[in-house]
């Protein structure tokens, strides 16, 4: 297997490449609605579009200079990141916030990164230049609008930046609004070991075709979207995520339409397709074409990869094409990977021994079922080490998973400390460095199997929520809930991520709880986009500690789980809906009131009983995806036309 392109040492030099020999190969193709092509880009096109946005940039010294990506889903985003490594300036993606949602977030990576430009579209710069112009701390950050600054007069300006393998190519920001980001110092060398791990791996080659919903500003996004096929010399079919979550069957239709090698997305997603597709829909797909879909992000679950192939096998789905893997930021993306071609492999356990990290055969209810993340891949090493001794553990124990070769990015940008406990571990026998992954797991027969994290990540649908993050939207709710005394963590239920708050409650604070939880359930909503399962009040100075004084989420978790928790007020949501009730249409319904009732139930996944027309529908603890399902139908049985953000 070979790639022409293989001897360029920076995405600079591979792109230039692309477009000096296939010029009007088509690269990009973007979905506007999930159906309708909205935009394209040929290799020609991206290169004129990024050396123009580059002499711009140029002709403001951005050289080095951190410039923010505040792009909604589409090619703009694509154009203004390669116009970045063309200036020689640093791309920070992060998504644009939606009225004051995520602002925090935004304010914190600007800080962090020291970000003096940002980048954006003319209409999302319209919408957030009065939210920039309001805050002192982006009040000195110029605001450029990439498809307005562009002009053929610049084609001739550019001028070849000053970059090599080892340059700074982006800063993937991991964190979220406590004022602590991280972000990830990507290097030329680091993307373009990676994407030649993964192009080996799954077997590609220049005939391949990709089709992807996931945002560009995430890890997966981006490597497995743009670069991977940008690497490989083949098209990418773009969507954005809300066409997906709106109408997961858009992702199947447009792989069979545009007769995709390659996809993959979080386990959620597979899920997400099988229960919301139906018979008739799946007959018209033709999934034959699809010979790696890949799965990582989150626990891969089995049932999940069994119940797609018994949904998706009669439209040429295979079993085979399911392709197990794992990877983080830190290490650019993909860590390990599935055999092609290979069935996922999976491995029953016992589920009391995997807490004392041994790994024992299990049988029956007391038994875990793990998927395996593949196989190390390529030249890089996977240790399983004890995270307090550093040994490398034997087989049969479980540790933490350390990751060494070119793929391990160069740190974490401007936190000196926190690179060399993460990034420059040894073994206590000496060899070394080593990524910490803050995963634990174990190797059998050379197949990597997650089993938890030592970090507290909440990971939901695929994506990283920091619970200190959540904890504290959680402490500004109410002064009767003590500050630093709560933890958020995700529990499983039915095969599902779920989010569990647990707060100590200042008994002197006279306090209505079910206003108080309403009150939660809403901020998590707003701030998060997150659906809350359960709202857990224990009494006060009962919250586990260390002896330093920090929360030790993982006992809060264990204590919700075996019901030991000092609790003063409860509430979970009720996931037991009454399946013997028809679904009726708005028609069939003949009031709208009722029907309204009746979407909003399954939208929640909560009984209808529950569900009060009343009450505002932030009360309910609407979610992202939530909110897109309910747009969708009642645009779609209404003819309305409906903001997300009025959700």
């Amino acid at each position: 297997m070979t790639n022409d392109a293989l001897s360029g040492s920076t995405l600079v030099e591979l792109l230039r490449w692309r477009a000096e020999h296939q010029p009007e190969q088509l690269a990009h193709t973007f979905l506007g609605d999930g159906d309708t092509v909205a935009d394209t880009l040929n290799y020609a096109q991206l290169d004129r579009h990024a050396r123009r946005i580059a002499a711009h940039l140029q002709s403001l010294d951005a050289a080095g200079e951190r410039v923010l990506l505040l792009y909604p889903p589409g090619l703009e985003f694509i154009s203004a990141f390669f116009g970045c490594l063309y200036a020689g300036a640093v791309a920070v993606p992060v998504y644009p916030p939606r009225r004051n949602r995520n602002l925090l977030r935004l304010l914190a990576i600007v800080a962090d990164s020291e970000s003096s430009i940002v980048m954006t579209t003319g209409a999302t710069l319209a919408r957030v230049q009065p939210w920039f112009a309001e805050t002192p701390q982006l009040k000195n950050v110029r605001l450029l609008a990439s498809d307005v600054v562009v002009s053929e007069s610049l084609d001739h300006e550019w001028l070849a930046p000053d970059v090599d393998s080892g340059s700074l190519a982006f800063l993937q920001y991991t964190s979220g609004s406590t004022g602590r980001p991280k972000g990830v110092m990507l290097t030329h060398e680091n993307l373009l070991a990676n994407a030649a791990l993964v192009y080996a791996a799954v077997g590609h080659a220049p005939g391949d075709k990709y089709v992807s919903w996931l945002p560009t500003f995430h890890d997966m996004g981006f490597m497995a979207g743009i670069l991977q096929p940008l690497y490989g010399g083949f098209e990418s079919v773009l969507m954005s995520p809300a066409s997906f979550l709106q109408r997961p069957l858009s992702w199947l239709e447009a792989i069979t339409r545009y007769r995709a090698t390659t996809s993959g997305a979080p386990n959620f997603a597979y899920e997400l397709c099988v229960r919301k597709t139906t018979p008739e829909q799946r007959a018209a797909l033709d999934l034959s074409s699809w010979t790696v879909a890949f799965n990582g992000a989150e626990p891969i679950r089995l049932e999940t990869l069994e119940r797609f192939v018994e949904a998706f096998g009669p439209c040429g789905f295979r079993r085979e094409a399911f392709y197990p893997c794992y990877g983080l930021a830190e290490a650019t993306l993909m860590v390990s990977g599935s055999l092609k071609d290979g069935a996922p492999v999976s491995k029953r356990v016992d589920a009391k021994a995997l807490l004392d990290h041994h790994v024992v055969e299990g049988l029956g209810e007391d038994s875990r079922l793990l998927v395996g993340c593949g196989r190390n891949l390529g030249s890089q090493k996977i240790v399983i080490v004890h995270p307090q001794t550093r040994l490398e553990c034997a087989p049969g124990e479980v540790g933490e998973i350390w990751v060494a070769g070119t793929s391990v990015a160069a740190g974490y940008w401007r936190k000196a400390a926190l690179t060399e406990e993460t990034f420059h571990a040894h073994l206590a026998s000496g060899p070394g460095p080593y990524l910490r992954t803050g995963d634990l797991g174990f190797i059998d027969a050379g197949e990597l199997f997650v089993t938890g994290r030592l970090k507290d990540l909440v990971i939901i649908r695929g994506f990283n929520h920091y619970p200190q993050d959540i904890e504290l939207t959680v402490e500004k709710c109410d002064r009767a809930i003590r500050p630093g005394c709560g933890a958020a963590f995700s529990v499983d239920v039915n095969g599902e991520e779920r989010l569990v708050l647990v707060a100590e409650v200042d008994q002197r604070v006279a306090v209505d709880l079910n206003d108080l939880r309403e009150c939660i359930i809403s901020a998590v909503a707003e701030e998060h986009e997150l659906q809350t399962y359960a709202v857990v009040f224990i009494r006060q100075g009962s919250v586990p500690k260390t002896s330093s004084g920090k929360i030790q989420r993982h006992a809060c978790q264990k204590g919700f789980l075996e019901g030991s928790l000092e609790v003063v007020g409860e509430w979970r949501q009720d996931l037991t809906t009454d399946d013997s009730s028809a679904v009726l249409s708005l028609e069939e319904t003949g009031d709208l009131e009722s029907w309204l009732r009746q979407e909003i139930a399954r939208a929640l996944q909560t009984p209808l009983a529950q569900v009060e027309l009343e009450k505002p529908l932030a009360q309910y603890g609407l979610d992202s995806l939530a909110a897109l399902e309910l747009t969708y139908r009642i645009e779609t049985a209404t003819g309305a036309s409906l903001s997300v953000a009025s959700f």
